[in-house]
């Protein structure tokens, strides 16, 4: 039977994260005690003074009509300013396109940068979107392992070895999704290099930028390797930093060429983002960071309490993440062995049953490119996380 879509979208896999969290939400409104680890998503309320600017700006004529295709000149202006405060990469307000998220933002970038058959190279674990994005753009997804043993963080020996003179571009996320991974200063500079010396892209996702523990600092990879030149875009959003991920604001910055022919691609696909959101989003980034500071903390707390319970659950082992608000588990040590009656013998496999048996939803690391991990976000309360994480440790030790 001929399919009725496009091939293009029949190739198409869905976002594993969101599956997830879908079906862990549609089962707890069943009444079912579901604890949800899957969805990357803070569980603050976005800070009083933001919501306050949309109220307003509902209020305003002027936003109830079209505005220009790459942002409000304001917001445009505002993520400019940020980026220089927060990175120390300095752009103009031309080098800014406002996208619907920055899910939107990686889709756009890869649409503007891509011919049909340029390789990406991906450092795995990824998060999901990554190969898609490419794909879609009908780019090849070079993926690149990398293992808890380097803390999974990629090494330009990793990516000499995966380059080929079809390679174009590089996605580079630290802090990672999923792993919390944070490269070392010294190693972004290494990595920006390598890749001006082979003419080869980077997009930079810094969404978690201020999502870092300890000692583990961010950098901008534009900043500590200037030999890139403008061969480059960095993506981000107030998704994560302002507990907004509900109101669809992300970015990309790039060479004037690139945020131009994007800016083009958008007019004909979604025009201007929300002006409510977009609103939102100037008296996010124009205000302090001390409401960040307090979700940081109490992440922070968290992630603590999260890496300890998961490696005293028998067959779990968690190195300890650096940013973000995931942790990566090996749960190889509880696949092929009998527990609540199955035996799982894939990661995938264990988070159905974990899912069905002990009413925690995690993410396989089948959809991170790595097979045998889970994913958990600690972006939940401190009393669900300890209780989801008990179930899961009763389960494990019972006989």
């Amino acid at each position: 039977m001929t399919s009725r879509v496009s091939d293009l979208l029949a190739g198409l896999a869905p976002s594993a994260t969101l599956a997830v969290d879908a079906k862990a939400k549609a089962l707890k409104a069943a009444g079912e005690p579901i604890i949800g680890y899957g969805a990357g998503e803070p569980n603050f309320a976005t800070p009083e003074h933001i919501v306050e600017a949309a109220a307003a700006a509902c209020r305003d004529v002027v936003n109830h009509k079209y505005t220009p295709t790459a942002g409000l000149p304001e917001l445009r202006e505002a993520i400019a300013a940020k980026t220089a405060r927060d990175s120390g990469l300095t752009v103009s307000p031309s080098q800014v396109l406002v996208t619907n998220g920055g899910k939107h933002a990686v889709a756009t970038t890869m649409v503007t940068l891509l011919n049909p058959g340029d390789e990406v190279l991906i450092p795995a674990p990824y998060w999901t979107t990554y190969p898609e994005a490419v794909y879609l753009a009908g780019g090849r997804p070079v993926i690149v392992p990398t293992s808890a043993q380097s803390g999974f963080r990629v090494s330009v020996e990793d990516l000499e070895a995966a380059r080929t003179d079809k390679t174009k571009v590089l996605v580079f996320c630290s802090p990672s999704n999923p792993t919390g991974a944070v490269v070392a200063p010294e190693q972004v500079a290494e990595i920006g290099r390598w890749a001006a010396e082979h003419n080869i892209w980077v997009m930079a996702d810094e969404i978690y930028e201020h999502l870092v523990y300890g000692d583990a600092r961010h950098v901008s990879l534009p900043v500590v390797a200037p030999e890139i030149g403008d061969r480059f875009v960095v993506v981000n959003g107030v998704a994560k930093t302002y507990a907004m991920t509900g109101w669809r604001i992300g970015w990309m910055i790039g060479a004037s060429d690139v945020v131009d022919a994007a800016t083009n691609f958008q007019s004909q696909t979604t025009s201007n983002i929300s002006n409510i959101s977009q609103r939102a989003a100037v008296a996010a980034l124009r205000g302090d960071l001390s409401a960040v500071a307090e979700m940081r903390t109490a992440f922070d707390r968290r992630r603590r309490a999260m890496v300890t319970s998961l490696n005293e659950i028998e067959g779990v082992d968690c190195v300890t993440p650096e940013g973000a608000f995931y942790c990566f588990a090996d749960v190889r040590g509880q696949l092929g062995r009998e527990l609540g009656g199955v035996v799982s013998t894939t990661s995938s496999e264990l988070a159905s049953t974990l899912l069905e048996q002990v009413k925690i939803a995690v993410v396989p690391g089948e959809a991170f490119g790595a097979p045998g991990f889970v994913r958990l976000s600690y972006a939940l309360s401190d009393e669900d996380l300890a209780e989801g994480l008990r179930r899961w440790a009763q389960w494990a030790n019972a006989r």
